[in-house]
């Protein structure tokens, strides 16, 4: 019989709070971290807002580090993972560390550090000059590499990268390790920061981005909003410390919420666009339910992919109707994306976290700017206000470029 798997500690850098309490304040207040960019000249682009997350320094959390070697990324993940370990009240010293591990996402690793060098040696013609810390900081696995260093973490180390469902990815990776007797303890999540010249080109280009509210950056990030014309990026980090049921017990520990669903799957369909007749979206929260043994009815929330663009959020909502049927219309649904952005390979698991507050505290968040509903996309508790509701399950959806499609399902701890 496989392990159930729990939550017990929680760490987040975003835009709008770092630390539980901060943020899930914001959240719940309606709070946006969308402003016009500052970082670089944004003059030329299209787009000109995201949520950059202000004020960060590493030296807060880790006095003796030298932020020089860490991309920024890294350093959003390892800040919140000092967080979630203290959350937790894990004693790591005590702990066989090879019965510890640490599973991350990121969709684009060392952006930050890595596009600067770069763009110097094109434009210089002298490789001498690049940072010999070049590839160890822009890795991918540098978040999961250094945290592992940091905490000395001996057991599985690693970094799942599919895009903008990355840290969903890596949690439920991370929950069958703890599952298949692996490891007892996962720090589980994702980090990221690429909202950097290049990159920001590149997603304007693709014409994915929101154009039309570079005036008012608040009201930019949308779901399901008749007015909706792309996503805006963010920027930080979620990290979740998950651990078996009975090790969880033995420590007497708080328990947030149980993890008791994950499924992973490819539409292979197309690099950026969902399939749309939702089946495929269907299958992964079908999967994901079934390996829950969870009924459809006793879903109550859901956190949905929900991008802000206009050919992705009717697909999810399609897909939704598709699979509840006559339950969808008294499932609470919202997107933390419009208050933080969306953070590539970092969303799932700041989405776990309001999973798992939300089930905890029995608040779920305002879906903001949720002002002229498309019929499109229109569910009946989709609500520009904080619900109040006792939640038995939620499920959270995150997709990604690639084709790649993951749901996680969340009950409560009883």
């Amino acid at each position: 019989m496989s392990k159930r798997v729990v939550i017990t500690g929680i760490g987040i850098v975003s835009p709008v709070g770092s630390g539980k309490d901060d943020f899930w304040k914001a959240a719940l207040a309606g709070k946006c971290g969308v402003r016009r960019i500052t970082s670089f000249d944004i003059s030329n682009y299209r787009s000109q807002v995201a949520a950059e997350t202000p004020n960060f320094d590493l030296h807060d959390y880790f006095p003796d580090q030298k932020p020089n070697r860490l991309d920024r990324f890294a350093q959003f993940s390892l800040a919140a993972t000092k967080m979630a370990i203290e959350d937790s009240g894990l004693n790591l010293t005590s702990k066989d560390p090879y019965q510890v591990g640490v599973c991350m996402g990121s969709g684009m690793g060392g952006m930050v550090m890595g596009e600067p060098q770069l763009t110097d040696l094109i434009h210089t013609g002298l490789p001498g000059k690049v940072n010999p810390n070049f590839i160890p900081i822009v890795t991918p696995n540098s978040a999961s590499g250094q945290i592992a260093i940091n905490f000395n973490v001996k057991g599985p180390n690693i970094t799942i990268s599919t895009a903008c469902s990355s840290s969903a990815h890596a949690i439920g990776h991370a929950v069958d390790l703890i599952r298949w007797g692996k490891a007892e303890v996962m720090i589980a999540g994702g980090g990221e920061s690429c909202i950097t010249p290049a990159v920001f080109a590149g997603f304007c280009s693709l014409r994915t981005l929101s154009t039309h509210f570079n005036d008012r950056p608040e009201r930019a990030f949308r779901p399901f909003d008749r007015q909706r014309d792309g996503f805006v990026m963010g920027e930080g980090a979620g990290v979740l410390i998950i651990e078996s049921l009975e090790h969880a017990l033995k420590r007497k520990v708080q328990i947030y919420a149980e993890i008791v669903g994950y499924a992973s799957t490819s539409e292979a369909s197309h690099m950026v666009i969902p399939e749309q007749s939702g089946k495929e979206m269907v299958k992964t929260m079908e999967l994901a339910l079934a390996d829950a043994k969870v009924p459809l009815e006793d879903v109550d929330y859901i956190n949905a992919h929900a991008t802000s663009t206009p050919i992705g959020d009717p697909v999810e909502i399609k897909a939704i109707k598709l699979l509840f049927r006559h339950h969808a219309h008294k499932i609470v649904i919202n997107a933390t994306k419009a208050v933080v952005g969306h953070t590539i390979g970092a969303a799932g698991a700041i989405a776990a976290i309001v999973c798992a507050l939300s089930i905890k505290t029995g608040l779920i968040h305002p879906n903001i700017n949720y002002e002229d509903p498309d019929p499109a996309c229109a569910m009946d508790l989709i609500l520009q206000k904080v619900v109040e509701k006792k939640i038995k399950a939620a499920l959270l959806n995150s997709f990604g470029f690639g084709s790649n499609n993951a749901t996680l399902v969340f009950r409560r701890y009883e």
